[in-house]
């Protein structure tokens, strides 16, 4: 970048800077245009700072430095040509452009990314919604039912049992067992449900034969 001063006829001193070729190259999404080009000559106007005091200060760690006082402003503006009025089109151009283009495929996309292998755990959980989704809730006094009629068989279940022999899906299920039942979470039968008391009907002395089979 190459400053120049020339003089005016007024006796007034002209300020402009001019750009390397190199630098007037003007790139547009990526590639080079080179039928557009920036404009090399900036000329500067200058003017006196008026009735204003402006101070040039420099900064450092441990103080502050006045460097001098400023007694005149120069404002950079760019010469009004062919080359600028190019420039200036092509930009409005670029900023009106959409980000995203829809483009018509001739074929269909075969190259999609597809993963070679999962985690085992996705796999379960997807084993896993893909069985909740093929249940359907039944009547809650039918599933009610089917709860009772197990438990009078077996004083303890765990919850795989109680879907395979319910058909209904886990959320749901637990639902109504908080409701009859009560969920052990530690002890001798952890991680089984039996019936809160008010609803057992065993049988004299079978309580005490799960307890022994257990």
């Amino acid at each position: 970048m190459l400053f120049n001063l020339s003089s005016r006829a007024q006796g007034k001193t002209a300020v402009s800077f001019s750009l390397n070729e190199e630098l007037t190259v003007v790139h547009c999404s990526g590639e080079k245009v080179s039928s557009v080009r920036s404009p090399r000559e900036h000329p500067f106007t200058i003017q006196t700072v008026g009735g204003q005091s402006l101070a040039v200060f420099t900064e450092t760690s441990d103080k502050l430095a006045l460097e001098g006082m400023v007694v005149q402003r120069a404002e950079c503006r760019p010469a009004v040509t062919e080359s600028y009025m190019k420039l200036k089109k092509l930009q409005i151009e670029e900023s009106t452009k959409p980000l995203r283009l829809s483009q018509k495929l001739e074929k269909a996309v075969t190259t999609n990314y597809k993963p070679v292998s999962n985690h085992s755990h996705n796999v379960e959980y997807e084993k896993k919604k893909k069985e909740e989704g093929k249940r359907a809730r039944a009547d809650k006094q039918k599933v009610l039912e089917m709860l009772f009629s197990a438990f009078e068989k077996h004083q303890y279940y765990n919850i795989r049992d109680l879907v395979d022999i319910t058909k209904q899906p886990v959320i749901y299920l637990k639902e109504i067992l908080r409701e009859i039942g009560v969920y052990n979470s530690r002890g001798p039968h952890k991680s089984t449900w039996e019936l809160k008391p008010e609803y057992r009907h065993y049988e004299e002395g079978q309580e005490d034969e799960e307890e022994k089979m257990e």
